[in-house]
């Protein structure tokens, strides 16, 4: 079996991605940006032979044959790397006869929500919130898959040696403004006042240090972004914002608190910015989530059998 998966970002899609690979067959060659390699190489105990190219190497593949496309992308240009290959099934988007972009039946349940829906933006994002299934099970599904929570795949962390009990990723991308949830700084106050170690987590020059500085914590206080997958994918419980994006798409491992904004319909996959928000989220939910998954990892550790004590055992005992 030869399957071409195309998915270049972000790299969070990239993460959340992965758990595909414990269930294809065969060699599984995966399109990627070059910045998002690092999270695909090295994984350990893969049931498939799997290639990584780069993007910007596509014309590698060039004439070769492949049993099953999955393209998970949705603009134009990447779907046109299915010109310059052999397929057989594709799952996902491609250009058609006509010269458009379109996406197979198969894969509607989650192109349906997408900018490329053929129900047009608005109603695209109106599906979007009322969907209650997981990213992983819309996929697996149209592949014929049932997902039974299949987790990440990430590769060995290079050591940064940043510990402590609360890691928060405060940061958002530009993309997505309202991201950023107003208190982090407060948040961090307050954790401090009562005898934990809480860091911000500081920019790296690998998302290998990046990971790294995940693991070295007990939970993580995020939004929806690249570090809330890195540590559902590494067992670390974590504490998730929804201020404008979909909570439900994200399966939850059991590790995941999701704390929903109040106002989510308001600013539902909007990308602009509006400090409401920002601040939609009061301060006293996000505090009283962390204080609870802190609690229960506290409790726990006090019960847990001899050898289990650094952070990554005491997780993955916790999510068990």
């Amino acid at each position: 079996m030869e399957t071409l998966l195309v998915k270049l970002g972000a790299t969070g899609d990239v993460v959340r991605t992965t758990p595909l690979l414990r269930r294809l067959d065969g060699r599984v060659t995966w399109v990627t940006y070059s910045g998002n390699k690092a999270m695909l190489e090295n994984l350990e105990n893969l049931r498939v032979d799997l290639r990584v190219i780069n993007w910007e190497q596509r014309s590698l593949l060039d004439g070769r044959k492949y049993d099953l496309v999955i393209h998970l992308e949705d603009d134009f240009e990447t779907a046109t790397i299915q010109k310059s290959v052999r397929t057989g099934r594709v799952f996902g988007s491609y250009v058609d006869s006509n010269g458009r972009l379109a996406y197979s039946e198969d894969s509607s349940p989650w192109f349906n929500l997408s900018l490329i829906s053929v129900y047009g933006r608005k109603k695209a994002n109106e599906l979007k919130l009322q969907n209650r299934r997981s990213y992983q099970e819309l996929i697996f599904e149209g592949l014929g898959l049932k997902f039974v929570g299949e987790r990440y795949l990430l590769p060995p962390a290079l050591a940064s040696g940043l510990i402590g009990d609360v890691a928060i990723a405060s940061e958002a991308g530009p993309a997505w403004p309202m991201k950023r949830w107003e208190h982090y700084s407060w948040l961090k106050s307050v954790l401090e006042s009562r005898g934990l170690t809480v860091n911000f987590l500081p920019r790296r020059a690998t998302l290998l240090e990046h990971l790294s500085d995940i693991l070295g914590h007990r939970c993580l206080v995020s939004g929806d972004s690249l570090p809330m997958h890195l540590a559902l994918g590494s067992n670390i419980p974590c504490v998730g914002l929804f201020t404008c994006t979909s909570p439900w798409e994200i399966y939850d491992y059991g590790i995941l608190e999701k704390v929903i904004s109040p106002r989510l319909r308001e600013f539902f996959y909007n990308r602009a910015f509006d400090p409401k928000a920002t601040t939609s989220i009061s301060k006293e939910r996000v505090l009283n989530s962390v204080v609870q998954v802190i609690g229960t990892l506290t409790e726990l550790q006090s019960t847990l059998p001899q050898g289990i004590d650094n952070r990554c055992d005491v997780a993955d005992h916790f999510r068990r």
